[in-house]
């Protein structure tokens, strides 16, 4: 696999496991939880975050990042 897309799809899928964990912590109770949106809402950001990787690029790939894996 493309090293761009799998850096992309990593970093979409860590995007919709952090906004599916805020947004079920939205809710007081987990039987109060709307699975309809947390789902629309962590979908939506996975395809931003494609979708920002695409226009800026990722250090991780360009290159750009230092030896100790921080930009």
């Amino acid at each position: 696999m493309n090293t761009f897309i799998r850096a992309a799809l990593i970093r979409a899928l860590r995007t919709v496991a952090q906004t599916a964990v805020a947004t079920i912590g939205t809710s007081a109770v987990m039987s109060a939880v709307d699975w309809k949106m947390v789902l629309s809402a962590s979908v939506l950001a996975g395809i931003l975050s494609i979708l920002t990787s695409i226009a800026t690029g990722l250090p991780e790939v360009d290159g750009s990042q230092v030896e100790d894996g921080h930009p």
